[in-house]
C-alpha cells in the first residue's frame, strides 16, 4: 500500500549536497512531490532539506536508510511517524478578474485569510500559507473566477512539541 512520507533531513550546508539527494530520488526511479531547502543554523553550517514523498512502506523505509548514508547527512527523520507535525506552504496566486469576480475573488480570499499583497484594476497576487490541501481549495475556487498564475513554495514541516531534529 502507498503512503505519502514527510520526510526531514539536516545536511551539511556545502556544494553538492542538494545535488546528491536528488540523485539519490532519481537514481532509483523515486519520486518527490515536494523538495525545499534552506540553511537552518545560525553560522550558516547546517541546511534543512524537507522531501513530501510517496511509496510502499519498503520504499519509504529504503529512502530513508539511503538518505542516511550519505556522507554530508547528519539526520533523517520521517515526521509521519515520528508523531504529531505541522505541514505548511507559501503560495503567490494571481488572479485577473473584473467586475463581480473581482468581489467575489476578495471575498473568498478574506474567507481563506489570504492576504493581498498586490492589486491592479484588473489583478490581484494572493499570499496564502496553509496545508496542500488548503491551498488547492483556494485555488479551485479562483479557476472559474480568472487564475492566471500560480508560484509554490513546497511544504515545510516541524515536529510538534519539544522533539527537536538536531545534529
Amino acid at each position: 500500500m502507498q503512503r505519502s512520507a514527510t520526510i526531514a533531513v539536516l545536511v551539511e550546508n556545502e556544494a553538492g549536497v542538494l545535488a546528491r539527494v536528488i540523485g539519490l530520488f532519481s537514481g532509483r526511479g523515486y519520486n518527490i512531490d515536494s523538495l525545499t531547502v534552506a540553511p537552518v543554523a545560525e553560522d550558516g553550517r547546517l541546511s534543512r532539506i524537507t522531501v513530501v514523498t510517496s511509496g510502499t512502506e519498503m520504499v519509504i523505509e529504503q529512502i530513508k536508510a539511503q538518505l542516511d548514508r550519505l556522507v554530508p547527512v547528519h539526520r533523517v527523520s520521517d515526521l509521519t511517524l515520528e508523531g504529531p507535525h505541522l505541514t505548511r506552504e507559501l503560495a503567490l496566486i494571481k488572479v485577473v478578474a473584473k467586475g463581480d469576480h473581482r468581489v467575489e475573488a476578495l471575498r473568498l480570499a478574506d474567507a481563506f485569510r489570504a492576504r493581498v499583497v498586490d492589486a491592479t484594476t484588473e489583478s490581484f497576487v494572493f499570499e496564502m500559507t496553509g496545508n496542500a490541501e488548503k491551498i488547492d481549495a483556494f485555488l479551485g475556487l479562483m479557476r472559474p473566477l480568472g487564475l492566471a498564475e500560480v508560484s509554490r513554495t513546497g511544504a515545510v514541516a516541524i515536529a510538534r512539541g519539544t522533539c527537536a531534529l538536531a545534529a
